[in-house]
């Protein structure tokens, strides 16, 4: 029998390639569309993609308890979404970006303790090199310029939000995956319609740039997945901090992909990522 520890990490791993490889294909489309509707496809393509997977393995509709938490996900996931995008947006990338990202992997590695209590000695270690990797793989401290008090606002939301997501997701029913995140993703897309419906800052993307949304949906809905059984196999702070590592598959991308240089404080931050796997799967 495959080890549970194993089992994590490995679908904990298969959720940040994939998360990074939808950000990656999701940034490349929002600089030639509008964000806002960057954002609503590619939550929409997975409400198809995971309906249709369900129905397809014949995947049995869970109590109504795991498909109320999977659908407070995909509003915990949406708010996320919009505050790290609208961060993101005011130009302050250099902290947005790795602040959010190192809270979203925080919020459940407290909540896991309080409820499984503390991992083992050698895993806590592999949390402080893992947390160590996002904030230097997202480009953290690149700012120059002072950060204000409320510079923080939006990406403490945002990772806050992706955190609560994490926790809510690990509490979907243990004999479903899929509908429970057709539920999140449901949730999503009216949670988005409503705020572009107030905001009124939504436009239909060109036609070439249609494809690349829908590839990030589908790289995004195979994050949300792998994150679920990841959740499911062992404890949910190893399978948040591991999951969060998906900065590392997006500015890999774009090193092989778009030629972009890696700074030496990322390649040290993909050193990081890679000591955190080693200690936390030990």
């Amino acid at each position: 029998m495959i080890p549970a520890e194993f089992l994590v990490v490995f679908f904990g791993l298969m959720a940040a390639i994939s998360w990074g490889a939808g950000d990656f294909s999701g940034g490349f489309a929002s600089k030639r569309a509008n964000v806002y509707s960057v954002v609503l496809i590619t939550q929409a393509v997975g409400v198809f993609l995971l309906a249709a997977s369900a129905h397809l393995m014949a995947e049995e509709m869970p109590p109504l308890g795991g498909m109320i938490w999977g659908a407070v996900a995909g509003v915990f996931i949406s708010i996320g979404l919009l505050a790290l995008y609208r961060g993101l947006s005011q130009g302050r990338m250099g902290f947005v970006a790795p602040i959010s990202a190192v809270v979203a992997a925080t919020v459940p590695a407290i909540y896991g303790t309080f409820y499984e209590g503390l991992p083992a000695v050698h895993q806590l270690v592999g949390f402080v090199f893992a947390l160590v990797a996002v904030w230097l793989i997202a480009g953290g401290g690149d700012e120059s310029s002072k950060i204000e008090r409320t510079d923080l606002i939006l990406p403490l939301i945002a990772g806050t939000g992706f955190g609560l997501f994490f926790i809510s997701i690990d509490k979907v029913s243990d004999t479903a995956v899929l509908w429970p995140l057709t539920a999140a993703r449901i949730a999503a897309v009216i949670t988005l319609i409503v705020f572009i419906a107030l905001s009124k800052q939504v436009y239909l993307p060109p036609k070439n740039v249609l494809p690349i949304i829908i590839i990030a949906g589908v790289f995004d809905t195979g994050g949300n997945t792998f994150f679920a059984l990841a959740s499911q196999a062992g404890r949910l702070d190893i399978a948040s901090i591991i999951s969060s590592l998906y900065p590392a598959g997006t500015v890999l991308l774009a090193w092989l992909i778009l030629k972009e240089k890696l700074s030496l404080k990322q390649w040290i931050g993909v050193a990081a990522a890679l000591i955190a796997i080693v200690f936390i799967s030990a």
